[in-house]
């Protein structure tokens, strides 16, 4: 009767175990698309079976166990941070190459040499009128090109802002479900963790990947610690540490929930990118977008002051101006000036073109740092164009590594519903079998109950 009622429950236990199998594969297909799910497994322990003290044997279920791997998202992570931060710099510099196009018909480079040109044509007829309106005409076109450049340059950089606000915001809100979800995990410590609450949290991890770098410790009691850069602390327990972004000077800086200034602690992701081009690129070409200017402003002028008029006079009034604080290329402008006070020929030579063939000579002239103005300028526009392919093609790299580390994190922990498919067949026959096991059971234990009576 003993052993009997020995086999009655092991089997009940067999068949509870087998039950809890069942609904972790269910679990498992029902959320195979679902973002950030890794499959479920359920262990089935196998009891110590000795009659002689008291162990009945039998099978029990035991935990149920994630197949997440810690290294494969933070390597998901990690590239996912990376392909954000050069997307976010191609993004952001594809706009400029309107604006640094050396073969346009329109810009700077054809301005500057129109500029030059109608010197050159002012040296064959240095009197006649139309040939000095035309030096007036083009030299408003260089100063327009220049305006409209740096002007482009500043679009770019408030757009950069914009986003940048927009990214801070989604880091923040990102950051603030995390602790939400911290909170959760927090509540269920008892019954261990939740497979939905952890693909919530690690589908977070991943969109936040996406917008800055950062490192996400595990703490013991279930939630997640996460420090941007490794150093500046988003998200600690069931509290979220918000970012602010600062615009107050020409350099944007990111500032942690207290005030200081981290910026320098994002290196990758979207917002890194950002930061990149608004902080270092953009700066850089309108540097030498001013550098040029200047260049071009004070050497036509320079050489127009060695000349004179066509009244024989010398020059009072620059041709070109500009503001220095300002920013040359930015405020660059041609004077008001008459046909008649373009300085076209040399003292020692009254109504010549002395003068106009060393200003159309200016053209070639290493005048900026050792550069002719085109050469200067094609470095300039090289520089932003070499920025931008550089960035195109590591986006194409880090997409391709991207996919490689989603393969194997894929591979250790996504849902195969083949695979679901033989597990649900073989723990469906192997509960019947124990269902049936356990009607037979009972009616030998019902018969031998009869019997006794």
């Amino acid at each position: 009767m003993g052993n009997l009622l020995t086999s009655l429950l092991n089997t009940a236990n067999a068949l509870g175990a087998y039950g809890q199998a069942l609904q972790t594969t269910e679990n498992n297909v029902l959320n195979a698309s679902t973002p950030g799910y890794a499959k479920q497994v359920q262990v089935l322990t196998a009891l110590p079976y000795d009659p002689t003290i008291g162990m009945p044997g039998g099978v029990a279920a035991g935990p149920v166990l994630s197949t997440r791997s810690g290294y494969a998202e933070q390597a998901v992570r990690g590239q996912q941070s990376v392909l954000g931060y050069q997307q976010q710099i191609a993004t952001d510099l594809t706009p400029l190459q309107n604006y640094f196009n050396i073969s346009s018909t329109s810009g700077i480079s054809s301005a500057m040499s129109g500029l030059f040109n109608s010197f050159s044509q002012l040296s064959v007829n240095p009197n006649d009128t139309v040939s000095r309106q035309a030096v007036l005409d083009q030299a408003s076109i260089v100063a327009s090109s220049f305006q409209q450049t740096a002007a482009g340059l500043g679009s770019a950089s408030s757009a950069i802002d914009d986003e940048t606000r927009s990214t801070v915001s989604a880091v923040n809100r990102i950051s603030a479900q995390i602790a939400q979800i911290n909170s959760q995990q927090h509540n269920n410590a008892v019954m261990g963790v939740d497979a939905g609450v952890d693909a919530t949290l690690n589908a977070s991890l991943e969109e936040l990947s996406q917008y800055v770098d950062f490192k996400a410790l595990q703490q013991p009691d279930g939630s997640v610690t996460v420090y941007m850069g490794g150093q500046t602390p988003l998200v600690m327990g069931n509290s979220s540490m918000p970012l602010q972004a600062d615009f107050s000077s020409p350099q944007t800086k990111i500032l942690d929930v207290a005030g200081k200034d981290v910026t320098s602690q994002i290196q990758s992701g979207k917002l890194g990118g950002m930061l990149q081009t608004k902080n270092v690129a953009l700066p850089s070409y309108l540097a030498d977008l001013n550098t040029l200017a200047q260049a071009v402003a004070d050497q036509v002028n320079g050489s127009l002051s060695q000349g004179i008029d066509q009244n024989g006079a010398a020059p009072t009034t620059d041709l070109f101006s500009y503001n220095t604080t300002a920013g040359a290329a930015t405020s660059l402008s041609v004077n008001t000036l008459t046909p008649d006070q373009i300085a076209a020929a040399l003292p020692g030579a009254p109504s010549g073109n002395g003068n106009a063939l060393a200003l159309a000579q200016l053209a070639n002239a290493k005048a900026v740092n050792g550069y002719s103005f085109a050469q200067f300028y094609g470095a300039t526009a090289g520089k932003v164009g070499r920025a931008l392919s550089n960035a195109n093609d590591d986006t194409i790299t880090n997409q391709q590594l991207l996919a490689q580390a989603q393969t194997m994190r894929s591979n250790l922990s996504s849902v195969s519903l083949d695979e679901e498919a033989s597990h649900l067949i073989a723990f469906q026959r192997a509960y019947q079998a124990t269902s049936k096991l356990l009607t037979v059971l009972d009616d030998l234990t019902s018969t031998l109950i009869n019997i006794i009576k």
